[in-house]
């Protein structure tokens, strides 16, 4: 009998090249990673890809190659392409007979199918949604979930690698980095873990994820200063952190972001979750231990924070997506 075969879009990205390398270390699926460039695709090869597809979620006409024999997906995209994912999700639930399982990236807090809260009511500013980022990671999940799918969504916490990307140059040349969030901890996590949830829940199959929603975090919670620590450790040097206001932060990146980071400033992802070490047996991942240790791509934490970024100082990366309606 032959494997099943697992599709990888954004195989390229954080989480999917780790898992990319996870799966085909396990040999349990045939691995068919997604490419939207192809400077990257032979390096998928490299992580152990079994076949290589060019995926666009934008361009139907690319999908039935990608899906054909396919038995179950992992779905990740960028914020701003949420509008192809909805697309693409109606489009999974044509072929619902064929397609097993979905495993969807998400993020903590996108729980209206599991929490009771009014998308209207901020978490603690008075007269304020929650924020637009969140909703639209409900809408992701929703989307694959209301065309009858089996969905597993991990729903993540903020991403170590995604923290300081926008400083990099700061940090290399004059030993500092600046956003709004101070003294709050927040637990954020490695997108190694994620990639590690993501290979468990696919390998034991729908039978016992179908329908389940984990939240997936870091050990700890930390503050700004004691990131700083563990950064100026990993590179041998002193880091500073310098607090920036909202205002100068929503002038950066715009206001979809800023809002976003005003849930991490309040507090709303501090806490840590058992669900990381409930589906592998072991804790998740210190940003410290993400620094200075390497994944399945063989690459450290540190490495990858000099790699590319979506978010740039003085762009709104969500300008479009933020008029995007249900």
């Amino acid at each position: 009998m032959s494997k099943p075969i697992v599709l990888i879009s954004s195989a390229s990205g954080r989480i999917g090249k780790e898992l990319v390398a996870r799966l085909a270390k396990d040999n349990k699926f045939i691995v068919r990673a997604c490419y939207y460039s192809k400077d990257k695709a032979e390096y998928l090869k490299t992580l152990g890809a079994d076949e290589l597809v060019y995926f666009d979620l934008n361009s139907p006409e690319t999908w039935d190659a990608a899906l054909e024999g396919v038995s179950a997906v992992y779905s990740a995209s960028l914020d701003p392409m949420l509008d192809g994912h909805l697309a693409f999700s109606k489009e999974l639930g044509k072929r619902k007979d064929q397609i097993k399982h979905v495993v969807r990236v998400s993020c903590m807090g996108a729980d209206t199918n599991t929490a009771s809260y009014n998308p209207e009511q901020h978490a603690s500013r008075e007269g304020a949604s929650i924020p637009l980022m969140l909703q639209h990671y409900w809408w992701g999940e929703k989307s694959l979930i209301d065309e009858g799918l089996n969905v597993t969504a991990l729903r993540n916490n903020f991403f170590m690698n995604h923290l300081l990307k926008t400083d990099c140059e700061n940090i290399d040349k004059e030993g500092w980095f600046t956003n709004p969030l101070g003294n709050m901890r927040n637990s954020f996590v490695a997108t190694r873990d994620i990639a590690e949830a993501a290979a468990v829940v696919l390998s034991e199959g729908p039978e016992r994820h179908a329908d389940k929603f984990y939240d997936i975090t870091g050990p700890e919670p930390q503050s700004m200063k004691e990131i700083a620590a563990d950064l100026g450790k990993a590179m041998g040097k002193s880091i500073e952190y310098r607090p920036q206001s909202m205002t100068d932060f929503e002038s950066d990146f715009g206001s979809t972001r800023a809002e976003f980071f005003e849930y991490l400033a309040n507090g709303f992802y501090c806490r840590c979750s058992p669900d990381f070490y409930n589906l592998t047996g072991h804790k998740p991942t210190s940003y410290y231990e993400y620094l200075t240790t390497k994944g399945m791509c063989n690459e450290t934490g540190l490495e990858e924070l000099w790699q590319g970024n979506l978010w740039k100082k003085g762009e709104d990366a969500m300008k479009e997506a933020a008029s995007l309606k249900q």
